[in-house]
């Protein structure tokens, strides 16, 4: 099978509808396993209960810092606050002590950063990965739950930031010997776009000004977030390509190794759905936050707007990320 997430439609017939069919129903369960949505909600005396739990598996680099990321993200998305994290660490023999050491303190430094405790986890030496693997599982809290599945037609997609954020970092790290051509400035400038990876604090500001759905972008990019959001809430959309932003240092990686930006995993990055898209982009800008207006929910059909042309948007298949 292809290296990545399982492509939707199978992810559909031999994981989420056996789940849904034979596993039982709780009261106290919100959300459901689903396509699009980024984490699971419970309500717990009259408390809504975030959990979500994600792997890294794509990069080597800065993989504790990722983790911690990639993971609270999932918590914004749903409206709510990440509170601890539990780290799983699947080491390879031929790691160092000095690795192991710089991998947990990227965890709990980047934890600290988004205000959330490291509860606990396992570390583990195995011939089972040939490379760090970090799974991990996060608890949040929401006062009010947004699910990635309730946009509204004729809301306006805000996206935050900029597209391949994630994907322009590990290969700036991972992959340099296949961007020789690529001058040194550039890489560091990709390198820092690390830095940029949590998405707590935009989940805040736009919750509280009235969300209608959020999806952080993971494998797939931005355009994957976009049909993602959309079919999760049974809409159709118009993404307007020429109004993603995409930075320098990202456009020349990304052709230097053949790959779409906009198909390239960006955590980071952030999709909104909300009523009045400007009005939010200009909060966020008041808070040091570069957000777009780049496109809106229809009440059917899956569309990508390039210079006037419409296409159609394409479920998302394996990430660029892998391609390389």
């Amino acid at each position: 099978m292809k290296i990545g997430k399982l492509p939707n439609s199978l992810l559909n017939k031999i994981v989420l509808e056996p789940i849904n069919k034979y596993s039982i129903d709780r009261e106290e369960v919100l959300v459901k396993p689903s396509i699009g949505e980024d984490c699971s909600a419970l309500t717990i005396d009259d408390n809504i209960c975030l959990l979500s739990t994600d792997p890294i598996t794509g990069a080597v680099a800065d993989i504790g810092k990722l983790a911690v990321h990639i993971n609270s993200n999932d918590i914004a998305a749903g409206g709510g606050e990440p509170i601890g994290i539990m780290v799983t660490a699947l080491l390879p023999p031929t790691i160092t002590e000095e690795e192991i050491q710089k991998i947990i303190t990227d965890v709990y430094t980047q934890a600290k950063e988004v205000n959330m405790c490291v509860l606990g986890g396992h570390t583990e030496i195995t011939d089972a990965v040939i490379k760090p693997v970090l799974s991990c599982t996060v608890i949040g809290k929401s006062k009010r739950l947004i699910a990635s599945s309730g946009a509204k037609a004729g809301d306006d997609l805000v996206m935050t930031k900029y597209a391949g954020l994630e994907g322009t970092s590990i290969f700036a790290s991972d992959k340099i010997e296949k961007l020789k051509n690529v001058s040194e400035n550039t890489l560091s400038e990709a390198r820092e776009l690390s830095k940029l990876l949590s998405v707590v604090k935009e989940g805040k500001i736009a919750s509280q000004m009235g969300a209608n759905a959020m999806h952080d972008v993971t494998e797939g990019g931005i355009l994957g977030a976009c049909w993602e959001v959309a079919t999760c809430s049974g809409l159709g959309v118009e993404v307007y390509a020429d109004k993603i932003p995409v930075l320098d240092c990202t456009k020349q990686i990304c052709s230097e190794l053949g790959v779409n930006p906009l198909r390239l995993i960006s955590s980071g990055s952030m999709v909104i759905a909300i009523e009045n898209g400007e009005e939010l982009v200009a909060e966020l800008a008041k808070n040091g936050i570069n957000a777009t207006v780049i496109g809106k929910f229809t009440s059917d059909g899956l569309y990508i707007v390039n210079k006037g042309e419409k296409q159609v948007l394409e479920e998302p298949d394996v990430d660029e990320l892998y391609k390389v």
